[in-house]
């Protein structure tokens, strides 16, 4: 499974590069806090894959990087996704390295 660092996600939010970035964690969760990216929960990853893009990257985030792995075994496995990428650490790692204000449940 390809992964990538809060650190290289940040480069490629700076840089405006062109890639989507997905949430799979719970509604609740993703009102709390979140970076953006469109929220599509771990159980509904294969129901809405048509809104998950296969001509770009496609970084996917949760709390901690585990739910997002599981949401990529599941694309590539079951889909075919080539595109996609886990987010080393979720959203914990990004508050911890960039916004440590920022709200975690």
């Amino acid at each position: 499974m390809k992964e990538i660092t809060v650190e290289e996600l940040k480069q490629k939010i700076d840089k405006g590069e062109d890639f989507q970035l997905i949430d799979v964690r719970e509604p609740f969760e993703y009102e709390v806090s979140n970076l953006g990216g469109e929220n599509i929960p771990l159980a509904g990853v294969l129901i809405e894959s048509d809104k998950i893009a296969t001509d770009k990257p496609v970084i996917v985030q949760c709390r901690s990087g585990k739910r997002s792995a599981a949401a990529i075994m599941q694309l590539e496995q079951q889909l075919g996704y080539e595109n996609l990428y886990n987010l080393e650490g979720g959203i914990l790692a990004w508050k911890e390295k960039f916004d440590p204000d920022m709200q975690i449940y």
